[in-house]
């Protein structure tokens, strides 16, 4: 066998690799997912972030890091770039005056909105080959797989 051409490399050990697979779809999908950010000027990690605001607002940078198990530190620069692109901005935590809250500017809500849908488009594109009822099966998988790692 020519080991040079990639149309002979023997994948059998790899096929079954349930970890493996994952990385691969996640790669390939991932792709899809940051080119749609990309156009926006942000990264899939700040789509994140601002979709957690969005949808709750008032939530203090902590909380926001936790549930997207991100490092605090890396937490405060994406936020700190977010601020400066006047999408969200810090207020003072009405529950703890030592944290901030985050709130979406009127900018930011719009811009997370327009945002949303051209990822939501992207994403349909990518997921023409899926038969009817195979995406939310995909997703209630994924859910388990993490949730299974979480312990919970």
């Amino acid at each position: 066998m020519n080991h040079d051409d990639s149309n002979e490399i023997d994948y059998s050990m790899l096929k079954s690799r349930l970890g493996y697979k994952l990385r691969r779809a996640q790669m390939v999908y991932f792709d899809v997912f940051a080119e749609a950010c990309a156009r926006e000027g942000i990264t899939p990690g700040l789509f994140g972030i601002l979709a957690i605001v969005y949808h709750n607002p008032g939530l203090t940078q902590s909380a926001v890091s936790n549930a997207l198990d991100v490092d605090r530190s890396a937490m405060v620069a994406a936020i700190d770039k977010l601020e400066g692109m006047e999408v969200i901005e810090r207020r003072k935590s009405k529950h703890d005056r030592r944290s901030y809250a985050l709130y979406l500017t009127p900018k930011g809500k719009t811009f997370t909105e327009r945002l949303n849908q051209k990822v939501e488009a992207g994403e349909e594109a990518f997921t023409t080959f899926m038969e009817e009822g195979e995406r939310e099966q995909l997703l209630e998988t994924l859910d388990r797989i993490i949730q299974a790692r979480r312990g919970s």
